[in-house]
């Protein structure tokens, strides 16, 4: 899969609420809870709400889906969005 149809695919998800699991580094491993804001064209943005705190926003590259460093589930479905 290239980069080019990852934007198609996720932008399709904008809006949807998504369980974010996201590699920082070797060990350390973010789990999050976020809406899909926005894809645009080198990145796309998670808003992320933290519990006691003010929404927050995330952005990754895409290139960070097709290596798996980061990894998308839709909450409605429990449907994992794959790509790579």
């Amino acid at each position: 899969m290239t980069i080019s149809e990852i934007k198609e695919g996720l932008s399709s998800y904008v809006g949807h609420r998504v369980m974010l699991k996201a590699s920082k580094s070797r060990k350390r491993v973010v789990i999050k809870e976020g809406i899909i804001e926005g894809a645009y064209p080198s990145i796309f943005v998670i808003e992320v709400e933290e519990e006691n705190k003010s929404p927050r926003k995330m952005s990754f590259c895409y290139s960070d889906l097709l290596t798996r460093n980061v990894e998308l589930t839709l909450c409605d479905s429990e449907q994992n969005i794959v790509y790579g």
